[in-house]
């Protein structure tokens, strides 16, 4: 399939590939679609293995955030940008106003944020050069509480749906990555008095949710065949594949990584094996919709943290869905966001 294909196939609207040699800088902005309104996603700047991984990346994102804000009921469509970092030493905050120049001339097209690699101290950066960001720390500010939050919500659905009681008192998360999101949703878990067994690739993190919660660490290479109750993936995509799934034991997968399935087949295989999956798009909601709400729709704080603790009802939701039309709840949430993307509606 090639470059073109894949974007119709998806439902993508544009992308456009910036560049400037002199300082080093290689974006790439993905708008998937703007149906219920502009398109809203972070900035992710890592260091990818190639430009073709870099593009796949900014794609698949994008899409995931069109079905996020839908799911989450904004009227806002679906947008992700990436910048390509490099081993090297950069010039930084001139890549960043670079970025924002390129996002400016999409005259509100597209509206930024923070995403992993950058911060709100980032943002404020970027807003030198253009006015379509959000995030900032005058802002919303660091949306990985709310995500946390979020995913925590979802969590307790998918064990009411599961157990029939969504108290996690006594339940047992597997927990792979203690960065932000994952160090917000491990507080939240270890006040209601769940378990918590934790990974990272970075010692230092995990000695922290381990110092604070109680947390037991796990190997970061094992922490998905760990016996317990919730599998919570809170680190980069692709974890749920054909050896990984092969070596779950878990009954609930709930986190805030994006792009959990390797491929979209690994939702019926999860389901096969009896393993409730919410779809991540709709437990990782949290950051965009306290975010967007707040500075894009412009309600106050208490309004958007009530509107993140709804992931609870559209949890629920899409689960009953994919109960009664038999299908894995990624594809319930899959068709449940394309209707509203295609009719133009929340409703």
């Amino acid at each position: 399939m090639n470059l073109f294909e894949q974007l119709g196939w998806l439902g993508h609207e544009q992308l456009i590939l910036c560049s400037d040699a002199d300082i080093g800088y290689r974006g790439i902005i993905a708008i998937h679609s703007t149906a219920l309104g502009p398109a809203v996603g972070g900035t992710r700047w890592w260091v990818y293995p190639s430009e073709e991984t870099a593009l796949v990346d900014a794609i698949r994102l994008s899409r995931g955030m069109s079905y996020k804000n839908a799911l989450a009921r904004l009227p806002l469509g679906g947008g992700k940008s990436v910048i390509m970092g490099s081993a090297g030493a950069v010039d930084r905050r001139a890549i960043l106003r670079a970025h924002g120049r390129f996002i400016e001339r999409l005259g509100g097209l597209y509206i930024t944020a923070e995403d992993v690699g950058t911060t709100p101290d980032d943002m404020e950066i970027m807003a030198e050069t253009t006015r379509f960001v959000a995030g900032r720390a005058g802002g919303s500010g660091d949306p990985s509480p709310h995500t946390g939050r979020g995913v925590f919500r979802a969590m307790q659905a998918a064990a009411a749906f599961r157990w029939g009681s969504d108290d996690l008192k006594g339940k047992t998360v597997a927990l792979q990555g203690c960065g932000n999101v994952g160090y917000h949703l491990a507080s939240q878990i270890a006040a209601v008095g769940g378990r918590l067994v934790v990974s990272d690739l970075d010692g230092a993190k995990v000695r922290r949710v381990v110092a604070e919660f109680g947390a037991t660490e796990a190997p970061a290479d094992r922490i998905h065949a760990v016996e317990a109750d919730v599998f919570a993936p809170c680190a980069l995509g692709g974890i749920l594949h054909d050896t990984s799934i092969a070596a779950l034991r878990a009954a609930i997968i709930c986190g805030g990584a994006n792009n959990q399935l390797l491929e979209p087949r690994h939702g019926q295989v999860l389901a096969d094996k009896g393993i409730l999956y919410v779809p991540d798009y709709v437990a990782n909601a949290g950051g965009v919709t306290f975010g967007g709400s707040v500075e894009v729709l412009k309600v106050t704080a208490a309004e958007a943290a009530a509107r993140v603790d709804q992931i609870y009802d559209t949890t629920l939701m899409v689960l009953e869905r994919a109960r009664t039309e038999r299908v894995p709840p990624s594809e319930a949430a899959d068709r449940l966001a394309e209707e509203r993307i295609r009719s133009g509606t929340l409703d």
